[in-house]
Formats: structure tokens, sequence, C-alpha cells
């Protein structure tokens, strides 16, 4: 996937990500974060790391940019494909219950966080493949909860 002059391993460009979620009397909310330097709203992913699957890769991305924990599905959401590093990242993305958001977490100092409903989640994300994954996710957990 990488391109013969990048200087990055070729693994940083397989990533995942959550959208992590919690039931409120409102309904369903989606916790969005910042990215870290456009501020661009996104959920949290990153680069799979070496000897992690996918799906605990995403929690750990959680954890760090998020602050929050939870429980990871089994299945995949979906996938999405963005360019970065001259190359193309392929991000596998999972759904993940909250049961504990933290008042202190790793980036909390580079990153705004934000609940928000699954159709205002949809309008704030600028990323057309994410919009049509938190669509995806947000008929997925009305079967879920019906």
């Amino acid at each position: 996937m990488a391109a013969a002059a990048n200087t990055v391993p070729g693994w940083f460009y397989e990533q995942s990500a959550v959208i992590p979620w919690r039931q409120h009397r409102q309904g369903i909310k989606i916790l969005l974060i910042t990215s870290a330097r456009k501020k661009r709203w996104i959920i949290p992913k990153g680069v799979i790391e070496p000897g992690m699957g996918a799906q605990a890769s995403a929690g750990k991305e959680a954890l760090e940019e998020a602050g929050v924990k939870g429980i990871v599905s089994n299945k995949r959401i979906g996938e999405y494909v963005y360019k970065k590093w001259n190359g193309k990242c392929r991000v596998q993305v999972f759904s993940m219950q909250v049961t504990e958001v933290l008042k202190h977490w790793d980036e909390q100092d580079e990153r705004e966080r934000r609940w928000v409903t699954i159709q205002q989640s949809q309008e704030m994300v600028e990323l057309r493949e994410l919009k049509i994954l938190l669509r995806r996710f947000q008929r997925m957990i009305t079967d879920l909860l019906d």
C-alpha cells in the first residue's frame, strides 16, 4: 500500500477506529473528538499496533484519544480509505459501547470531545466515507435496540 518514497513503515497504513456510543435518556449519543492538528470532528482512530488486532487497537485509541473505555464490537461496521504519508491508509471501523468516561486522559490537551446525536455526528464530520459509516451504524444500532 505504501509508496516507495515513504519514510513510514508499511504497517502504519493499516488502521482501526471506533464509533463510541452510549444510551442516553434522549437516545443514542456518539462521542466525537477533534483531530489533533486541523481540529476537524472525527472518531478515535490510529495505526494498528504490531501484535495487536484491529479491534483491540481501536479500543486503545479510544482510551488515548477520547478518554473512554468500553466494549468494542466483534463485528466491523465497515472500512474507509484516506490519503496520508504519500499513501493510502485503510481504516477498519468498529462500534464501542462506552462503559467509562475518564476525567483525565492522554490526549486531553490536544483534543476536544463532544457527545452528540447520531444525526449531529453525520453533520459534523467532513469525510464522506465516515458519514456513510455513521449512517450504517445508525441502522445497526436501531436494529439491535428494537
